[in-house]
């Protein structure tokens, strides 16, 4: 059983956080299904310290809710301790230091996959999270800014001096963004230099490669992101591909159909029904991925109320499987 501090998980499948996405609901229907670890979706030390109502609207859970990591990004030490301050108000089980986000706007700010530029204020910064919480701390890095300044072994060095307690590492540098190959050499030099868990990220989209990600580099656990999108089903089928060698078959179209209706419930009790209505829309596309039903995706994307959208589920039920979808769902990747 992984160990992250004093926090055992159950599995070694982690569902990684997304911006817009890493909500109460998406993190339940998830956990319905087998994962691990859940994390919020990253949030601003900034807007924490502060007590933005929005940002604290993000910090919702229940006691099913559980373990949760919530993940934090920032620079400014002391607006990181005031973070922290309003982090001890609620009821997680972990933090979690994002030194990997590749977007723009944060990197080249100096925040996310930028500290990795600056190795002595990540690791200032790490200290100081370790100094004031009581919660296991972990830090999510990547391979590197670009291919001249793979430092990710340097970098994991420096958080576990610092006393995190695991480390994530994405396999790509900050310049490939999402594209180009997984290096999954350097998250085994990661692996081997570490004494702590690390977990493993990048393109975890299907049962087999997330085995693959485990046999090549000999990681604790493997997070999990763009794969569960629309997609709960990847831990139950992949714990079963780890456990006995064979996946689980792909889900049935009605139980996609019942685990839309659940997840559809679900966000209109936690952000009302318009609200929640309008936030399942980009999830009514990702769960009937492969149904014929193109022309029922466009009018999801108007749907308004509970009802409109359920008997859109409904009749999304009474479709099928697309044969070129049937043909992607090669052994290979399951």
């Amino acid at each position: 059983m992984l160990q992250i501090g004093n926090i055992k998980l159950a599995s070694p499948l982690v569902l990684a956080p997304m911006a817009g996405i890493s909500d109460l609901p998406y993190r339940l229907i998830n956990r319905s299904f087998g994962c691990g670890l859940a994390y919020t979706e990253m949030i601003s030390a900034t807007a924490l310290a502060y007590k933005n109502t929005t940002t604290l609207q993000r910090l919702s859970t229940n006691t099913e809710d559980k373990p949760l990591g919530i993940q934090i990004m920032g620079r400014e030490p002391e607006l990181i301790r005031k973070a922290l301050d309003t982090i001890s108000e609620h009821s997680f089980d972990l933090v979690d230091f994002n030194a990997a986000c590749p977007v723009r706007k944060v990197a080249t700010k100096g925040k996310g996959a930028g500290l990795l530029q600056e190795p002595l204020l990540f690791q200032k910064i790490l200290k100081l999270i370790v100094e004031h919480t009581s919660l296991p701390v972990t830090v999510k890095i990547r391979a590197g800014w670009d291919e001249t300044s793979v430092n990710a072994v340097e970098i994991a060095r420096l958080a576990e001096d610092a006393g995190v307690k695991a480390i994530v590492i994405h396999g790509r540098t900050r310049k490939q963004m999402y594209s180009g190959e997984v290096d999954y050499n350097i998250i085994r030099k990661v692996k081997e230099s570490l004494s702590i868990p690390v977990i493993a990220s990048g393109d975890a989209l299907a049962p087999g490669l997330i085995k693959k990600m485990f046999n090549e580099t000999g990681c604790d656990a493997v997070a999990v992101a763009r794969g569960a999108l629309g997609n709960p089903w990847i831990f139950r089928e992949t714990a079963g591909l780890l456990e006995t060698g064979t996946a689980p078959a792909a889900p049935e179209v009605d139980e996609i159909a019942q685990t839309m209706r659940e997840h559809l419930a679900w966000n209109v009790e936690f952000l009302g029904e318009k609200v929640g209505v309008i936030h399942f829309r980009k999830f009514f596309a990702w769960y009937t991925r492969g149904l014929v039903i193109r022309d029922l995706k466009v009018r999801a994307y108007f749907a308004c109320t509970k009802d409109e959208m359920m008997l859109l589920i409904d009749e999304a039920q009474k479709r099928r499987r697309s044969p070129s979808y049937s043909s992607m769902l090669k052994p290979s990747l399951l």
